[in-house]
């Protein structure tokens, strides 16, 4: 599912981002005038993926709680992730390695006690975990 909408609603943004499950993706109607990016979105949901506006993300974030832990760099980090960004997008937004990226989200998932497991996505975990903390 991909909301467009015309204002961030958080409780809204909160509740389509609970069940983890990935395949959705929150865009601000103003923001999306890049046809190629609002393409690679709509891509990324389809795809199992998430795609948020970096504005829900900030918006969501504002209220951040337990992320207290991270450092200013490890949560721009997780808000990219948030987004829907790899690695090499990450790094590229950053201007990063991709080795520092991957540094940065290892420590997040230590941050937050997200430890490997088979049946978990780190990944989708440690952006509910910052969803949630608003």
């Amino acid at each position: 599912m991909l909301v467009l909408s015309q204002y961030v609603e958080q409780a809204y943004a909160s509740e389509l981002l609970a069940d983890g499950d990935g395949a959705v993706g929150y865009l601000l109607k103003e923001r999306v005038g890049d046809v190629r990016d609002f393409l690679d979105a709509v891509r990324r949901v389809a795809e199992g993926g998430t795609a948020l506006d970096p504005e829900v993300v900030r918006q969501l974030v504002a209220r951040r709680g337990p992320l207290g832990v991270l450092s200013p760099r490890e949560l721009e980090v997780l808000g990219l992730m948030a987004e829907g960004r790899s690695n090499a997008g990450i790094a590229e937004a950053l201007v990063l390695s991709e080795s520092a990226v991957e540094k940065h989200i290892r420590s997040i998932f230590a941050k937050l006690a997200i430890a490997p497991a088979e049946a978990d996505h780190r990944r989708v975990l440690a952006v509910l975990a910052y969803l949630r903390s608003t």
